[in-house]
Parts: structure tokens; C-alpha cells; sequence
């Protein structure tokens, strides 16, 4: 259903059943999925390609130019999955060369002013608070929850289950399972909530509690803590995710916690 004050491009290809509120734009080269809904005044530009069943709130814009002064007008797109709540003025940046896209899974809530930059990629189940700032090619993983004002510095990757405070600078990589606050970002335990939500037991719980006394509570560097979990501790899912994340690190890991 499009309101008459709506602006489509012919060229575009918006599901029959998608809403389309008074004042939007929708450019060339936009793809829509059915059931999803575009708020009033949204504004969404070329290579953009939205799934099924998203509620796009009043004054966001999805598909931007990168804010990068390396882009030099290539093609490049922002992929949205299913079932996505974006609210009041989020900003979506489309790709640039380096990886020719920025992505967002699906399930993910999106709250007010949120900004998601070029090639970032953003997966499932994810929730980022109003005014967190993504920089450019960001990777945040299933199921993470980002406190508002947090801002995110480029290249960085927040591991699946990680609960970051608000207010953070993320400068570095947040290993999965993890909370993480305080200033300089450090770690301060597992999310022992969040993973009891989705279903992890306790002796999962523990497991990941063990893992993470080695990397941050025995006083070892990264390389020892790995050696040793490898060595001693059986492989699991979550020990593996968690040695993965920190062997590929590229920025390395958050320090752990010690008290003045």
C-alpha cells in the first residue's frame, strides 16, 4: 500500500502487500520484501535490498554513500534480512571496495540513531541501543547486545552472546560469552543471563567461566592461555569459537580487569 505522497521509482521492486507511509523515497535498484513496512519520511537510496516483515520507523535512511574517502562511486549495496526492527533515524551505509557491501541479518533491533557504516557486518539477534555508532567494517556476531552511546572503532568484531555497557569506546575485539564495560573497555565476567536465556546449561556456563579464568584471570599473556586450553581443556563448540576468535583476532582481544 503506498501513500500518494510517496515517491517510488519505477525501477524499483517493493512487494504488493509492503507499507508505504506519506513522504518516503525510494530510489532505483531498491529491492523490498513482502510485509515489510516503511515508515513516514524514510529514505532509501540505490542497492539497497530489504527482506521480509522489517518495520523501518520515520527518517531513517538505508543505503547511504560511505562516509569513506576511498570510495570512489563503485557499486556496492546494503543487505537486509528478515524480521528487523529499525527505528527513528538510523543510518545504513552501503559498502565500498573493500568488501562491496554492508550487511544485517536478520531479528535484529535497531533503536533510534543508530549508525551502521560502510562494509560493516552486523548478524542475528542482535540488539544495538539508541546512538551506537558502528565505524566502518565493523563485525558484531549473533545474539551480541550493544548499551547505547557505545561507539564502535573500524575494523573491530564483537563476538556472539557479548553484552558491552553503555557508553563504551570498543577499540579493541570482544571475545564471545563475555560482558565487557568500564574504561578502558575490559572484560568483567561471562553473560551468564543471556546465555541461561538462550537455553546454555550450567555446566556450558562453567565451561566458558573456565576458558575465560586462563585468558584473563591467571595472569597469562594470549598465547599462553591459548596453549593451554588447547592443551588441557576438552574441545567443545564454545571452547573452539573461543580460541578461533582470539587466534584471528586482528586488533587483539579487550585486557581483563584489575582493580586500582
Amino acid at each position: 500500500m503506498k501513500q500518494p505522497l510517496a515517491y517510488v521509482h519505477p525501477d524499483a521492486k517493493v512487494a504488493d502487500n509492503v507499507v508505504i507511509e506519506p513522504f518516503v523515497s525510494i530510489d532505483h535498484d531498491v529491492v523490498i520484501g513482502e510485509g515489510t513496512r516503511i515508515g513516514s519520511g524514510v529514505t532509501i537510496l540505490p542497492g539497497t535490498r530489504i527482506g521480509k516483515n522489517c518495520n523501518i520507523f520515520p527518517g531513517a535512511v538505508i543505503g547511504g554513500v560511505p562516509q569513506d574517502l576511498k570510495f570512489k562511486g563503485e557499486y556496492s549495496t546494503v543487505e537486509i534480512g528478515d524480521n528487523n526492527t529499525i527505528r527513528e533515524f538510523v543510518t545504513v551505509n552501503r559498502g565500498t571496495s573493500a568488501k562491496g557491501k554492508t550487511v544485517i541479518g536478520d531479528n535484529n533491533l535497531l533503536m533510534a540513531y543508530v549508525h551502521v557504516a560502510h562494509d560493516c557486518k552486523v548478524g542475528s539477534n542482535i540488539i544495538l541501543v539508541n546512538n551506537v555508532q558502528l565505524a566502518g567494517e565493523v563485525q558484531v556476531d549473533d545474539w551480541a547486545i550493544l548499551g547505547g552511546m557505545s561507539a564502535v572503532h573500524q575494523f573491530v568484531r564483537i563476538g556472539s552472546h557479548v553484552m558491552i555497557s553503555g557508553g563504551s569506546l570498543v577499540r579493541k575485539d570482544v571475545p564471545p560469552f563475555i560482558k565487557a564495560g568500564r574504561e578502558p573497555l575490559s572484560y568483567v565476567g561471562i553473560n551468564s543471563i543471556g546465555l541461561r536465556r538462550r537455553q546454555y546449561n550450567n555446566e556450558k556456563i562453567r565451561e566458558v567461566q573456565d576458558i575465560y579464568r586462563y585468558i584473563y584471570q591467571k595472569g597469562l599473556n594470549t598465547a599462553q592461555a591459548v596453549e593451554i586450553i588447547e592443551a588441557e581443556m576438552p574441545a567443545t563448540p564454545e571452547r573452539d569459537e573461543v580460541l578461533l576468535f582470539v587466534k584471528d583476532s586482528k586488533r587483539g582481544i579487550i585486557r581483563g580487569y584489575f582493580p586500582d
